[in-house]
């Protein structure tokens, strides 16, 4: 989720996101400091899509065609060695970075109302630790994490989430094959 749309959560807003619960141990402290998102009830994860459709539009057909998408894509696994930065946000790599937009890119071939971060930014795999902080910040807090790396993960399923009005709240789950 975007560092810029992390502090204009709104109620009734879903994202689509891999958890990545192998990561814990190596963020959890980092991201309950410095991610908005954590704060609000998101555990460590790489997005699919943020912001999908509004809650009020996600019914039984829409869960339907999510499962029905995310069914054709096999589970794999993905490792975490690296950290990468945008502008004022820390994340760890993921690779192989592939599977996590070609899912992204199915979701949004049936959506393409609702693009990646509303269309300001490209989608770019990532799983988010630390954001809003200055250089020296995210300096500290690689160098922290640098001894936790690497670690994989197995990536079975993609979760809806949906922001309450003060915390985001698990859904669904939609298993990969």
């Amino acid at each position: 989720m975007a560092a810029e749309d992390s502090d204009r959560f709104v109620p009734g807003q879903t994202a689509l996101v891999v958890p990545v619960p192998e990561a814990e141990p190596a963020v959890r402290t980092w991201r309950e400091r410095y991610d908005p998102a954590a704060r609000a009830g998101v555990p460590a994860h790489v997005t699919v899509l943020f912001p999908f459709l509004h809650a009020s539009l996600v019914g039984h057909g829409t869960c339907a065609v999510l499962d029905e998408i995310f069914g054709r894509h096999r589970s794999f696994e993905v490792r975490f060695e690296a950290c990468g930065r945008f502008p004022g946000l820390l994340y760890l790599a993921p690779d192989p970075e592939l599977p996590f937009r070609r899912l992204t890119e199915a979701v949004v071939d049936r959506w393409p109302e609702v693009p990646p971060y509303g269309g300001k930014y490209e989608a770019h795999p990532h799983l988010t630790v630390a954001q809003g902080q200055d250089d020296a910040v995210l300096d500290e807090i690689e160098t922290g994490l640098r001894a936790a790396l690497p670690f994989t993960a197995r990536v079975p399923t993609v979760d809806l989430v949906v922001f309450s009005g003060t915390e985001w709240q698990h859904r669904a789950s939609f298993a990969l094959r």
